[in-house]
């Protein structure tokens, strides 16, 4: 029996659904391995269970509620340990006591401190008006830090040697706070106080001793042999190629690569050269949380009952969920920025019959001017050109949506509309928030 790989990826500004998509593909396909490529402990994903059981899924993979399935959590992934343990405990409160039994970290996956954390909430509340977006947990802070101070950064590999580790964040934690003068804000004072405090690193390595006691370091063998493992092991992807560190609209976007590259990157390391099938999840409608370009955000759809969620508020360090109509540009970019796909996973098909006031973006007006000469320019620049990117951000900021006549009348007609847009078959659809609700599209 060989393995077979399958990856599915965001295409739109995250918040399309992956959770859901991913525990229905693991009991359908009988999966062992949920392997976690990139992202950190700022991902959210929702499972709901048809007994109403719900987690939202940051670092264990999301068909942990499927019994056997193991999580990999793989460089590039960074690992944010303090919010993993919180998570076991609360999905042990929802009946699963074993998942760090389940659960291998790579060795060299960087780590998330909460000198990061309170360093990245400083920067985003310097920002003010101009916010990034960031989720608050320290994802991008330990990312930067360890492109500027390579020496200093912590991988999961360190915590195994204590001394080191102390090491490694205490020079964390003087240089960031060397960086602040003084706070933005009553609550940048708070989060200043946390670099100040001289006995954080010890304290903060205690706490997750319990964690190295069960999840030891993983090294390349036992990755290579979760890899090589016969029946399916399925990537899951966090955020949405929108938001991706390249490709997303700058600077509004994540630290991460969220690409059919980014996943074969990691198979390749791993030493698995077998085809992996990739498949784009993506929403029926818009979603966006905080800052950052949407442009066929309605604030009617924000009020409606119908498209109101209990797990996706305005609260949080991200700000406003905004809701928008479907946008044939925004796919085709996503299309153009992700790469080559097998086919798509639509979610969020039951708000039909709730909410039918859905239509179809197919142009924007930019600058007063249709944007039938402008089109060309909206696509990816070269990789890593943020230029290219920013100018695209900008365009889209200044971006009013044209609408095509009446409503989207049903499911079948979004299915068969994204079908011949993307020139991709619909696998499977998400009627309701349960893995049995989803079938094939």
């Amino acid at each position: 029996m060989a393995t077979r790989l399958v990856s599915v990826l965001g295409l739109a500004f995250g918040d399309c659904g992956k959770g859901a998509f991913i525990d229905a593909l693991a009991r359908r396909w009988s999966a062992h391995t949920v392997v976690r490529f990139n992202g950190g402990g700022q991902a959210g994903h929702n499972v709901v269970l048809p007994d109403g059981r719900h987690h939202t899924f940051s670092q264990f993979g999301a068909a942990t509620f499927v019994p056997g399935v193991l999580t990999l959590l793989t460089s590039p992934v960074v690992v944010h340990p303090g919010a993993l343990l919180v998570e076991h405990d609360i999905l042990k409160r929802a009946g699963v006591p074993d998942a760090l039994g389940r659960l291998l970290i790579d060795a060299r996956c960087r780590v998330t401190t909460p000198f990061h954390q309170a360093a990245g909430r400083l920067r985003e509340l310097e920002r003010q008006d101009a916010a990034h977006g960031s989720c608050g947990v320290g994802f991008g802070e330990t990312v930067g830090h360890a492109l500027r101070y390579p020496q200093q950064a912590i991988v999961y590999g360190d915590l195994a040697d204590p001394a080191l580790a102390l090491a490694k964040a205490e020079a964390v934690r003087t240089t960031l706070l060397a960086q602040w003068a003084r706070a933005p804000s009553a609550a940048g004072r708070r989060e200043l106080q946390v670099l100040a405090d001289a006995d954080l690193s010890r304290r903060w390595l205690a706490q997750i001793a319990p964690l190295l006691a069960q999840v030891a370091p993983a090294g390349a063998d036992a990755i290579y042999a979760r890899f090589h493992r016969p029946g399916t092991l399925l990537f899951e992807g966090a955020q949405g190629v929108l938001l991706d560190e390249a490709r997303g609209f700058h600077p509004h976007t994540t630290w991460s690569s969220i690409s059919t590259a980014a996943v074969e990157a990691v198979a390749r390391d791993a030493g698995q050269g077998a085809p992996i099938e990739h498949y784009g999840a993506l929403r029926s409608y818009l979603t966006r949380h905080g800052a950052g370009p949407l442009p066929t955000h309605d604030a009617r759809l924000d009020r409606l009952a119908g498209l109101a969620e209990a797990h996706n508020g305005d609260g949080g360090w991200q700000g406003p969920f905004r809701r928008g109509h479907p946008d044939a540009l925004l796919l085709r970019y996503a299309l153009a920025a992700v790469g080559k796909l097998d086919g798509l996973l639509v979610s969020h098909l039951d708000v039909f019959a709730r909410a039918p006031m859905l239509r179809w973006c197919r142009s924007y007006r930019i600058a007063g001017q249709d944007d039938t000469a402008l089109i060309g320019a909206i696509v990816p620049g070269r990789h890593g050109d943020l230029a290219h990117q920013a100018r695209l951000t900008a365009m889209l900021a200044g971006a009013t949506p044209c609408y095509e006549a009446g409503v989207i009348a049903s499911a079948a007609q979004l299915v068969d509309e994204l079908a011949a847009l993307s020139g991709l078959p619909v696998r499977f659809g998400a009627r309701g928030p349960s893995y049995r609700d989803i079938g094939p599209g």
